[in-house]
C-alpha cells in the first residue's frame, strides 16, 4: 500500500515538475554560459540552439540584454552573423527589461539560407570588464516552418552584472523543481523505513 502511494506521489510529482519547469519554447535559446579569464577581462561564452519547429532567415536575430563591462570590439561570432551594440535593442515583439544606461548586443543572421531544424547554432563570444553573473533577458526573432510567419520568443540567460561581488540569487526554477520533487520521496522514503522497522 505504501509503495503504491510513494509511486503515485512520484508520478504526481514528476508530471508537475515537467508541466511547470519546461514551458515549450521555440526559436533560438541560450542553452549554455561560460565565463572565462581573457588577458584582464572575461569571455563570457553563449552556446545558442535553434528549436525544431522554426528556421532562421536572414535578418533574424537575437538580443542579450543589459550587458555590463561591456569591452569594445570584443565581440565574435560563428560565420554568417554580425553583431550590433545599442542601448535601446529592438524588442523582437516582446517586453524585455531595459537599462538605457547598460548597452544590449543584437546578434544578426546574414547567411545565404535559412538555418532549418533544431541545432547549435555555434559559440557567441562577448569580453566584459566584469565576472559575476545575474539574469536578464534573451529574446529571439525566427520563422515558423510550417507557414513562414515571423515568430518572437523571450526567455533568460546570464549577464554580466556589473557588481564587483559575484551574485548570491534566486534558485534557478530547476533547482526548486527537483527540491518540490525530491520532498515527497524523502517523505515516502522514510514512512517505508519506519514501517518495516517498526
Amino acid at each position: 500500500m505504501i509503495r503504491r502511494i510513494a509511486k503515485t506521489i512520484l508520478l504526481a510529482s514528476t508530471l508537475a515538475v515537467l508541466a511547470w519547469a519546461a514551458p515549450a519554447q521555440a526559436g533560438m535559446i541560450p542553452v549554455e554560459v561560460s565565463v572565462t579569464p581573457d588577458g584582464g577581462n572575461f569571455r563570457w561564452t553563449y552556446a545558442v540552439v535553434v528549436t525544431t519547429s522554426v528556421n532562421v532567415n536572414p535578418g533574424d536575430s537575437f538580443t542579450i540584454y543589459n550587458f555590463s563591462g561591456l569591452v569594445n570590439g570584443s565581440i565574435s561570432a560563428p560565420s554568417g552573423w554580425t553583431s550590433m551594440v545599442s542601448n535601446s535593442a529592438p524588442r523582437a515583439g516582446t517586453n524585455p527589461t531595459q537599462d538605457a544606461g547598460v548597452p544590449d548586443v543584437t546578434f544578426t543572421y546574414n547567411g545565404s539560407s535559412p538555418i532549418s531544424g533544431q541545432q547549435g547554432l555555434g559559440n557567441f563570444m562577448i569580453d566584459s570588464t566584469q565576472q559575476a553573473s545575474g539574469q536578464t533577458d534573451f529574446t529571439s526573432t525566427t520563422h515558423r516552418q510550417i507557414d513562414g510567419r515571423l515568430e518572437t520568443n523571450i526567455t533568460t540567460t546570464d549577464a554580466p552584472t556589473g557588481s564587483t561581488n559575484p551574485v548570491n540569487g534566486t534558485p534557478e526554477p530547476s533547482t526548486l523543481a527537483l527540491l518540490g520533487l525530491g520532498l515527497p520521496l524523502l517523505g515516502a522514503y522514510r514512512a517505508l523505513r519506519r514501517r518495516k522497522n517498526g
